[in-house]
């Protein structure tokens, strides 16, 4: 198993900030890093200096067409089917980075409990 760096700590404060406007999301921990959890089921969180979020494949295309978008990769070359990475100036906007994570957080209340 690889070693992960851990997130800044401005990151995971930036994290923590978003997530507290998310009460019905549960807050835990995926990879050792802060996570967004909806039903059992991981929607968004970080790994190392990247945002990950999970959508459906429509919402990830529209995302991966903005700059700085990716797909999320924990392993170089194994990316994980149906997330991304937020780009940076969305992370760094409220609003954006909102309407980011309701995405998640409804695509998540469509997916089977865990």
């Amino acid at each position: 198993m690889p070693k992960f760096e851990k997130s800044s700590p401005g990151l995971v404060a930036r994290f923590d900030a978003a997530a507290a406007r998310f009460p019905e999301a549960e807050r835990r921990k995926m990879f050792g890093y802060p996570a967004l959890f909806v039903g059992g089921n991981l929607v968004t969180g970080l790994f190392a200096e990247h945002w990950m979020i999970r959508l459906p494949d429509d919402d990830r295309v529209e995302l991966l067409a903005l700059p700085g978008a990716a797909p999320f990769e924990p392993m170089a070359g194994r990316s994980m089917k149906g997330y991304a990475t937020l780009p940076p100036d969305v992370v760094a906007e409220d609003d954006a980075l909102d309407g980011w994570i309701r995405r998640a957080i409804a695509f998540g209340r469509t997916l089977p409990a865990k």
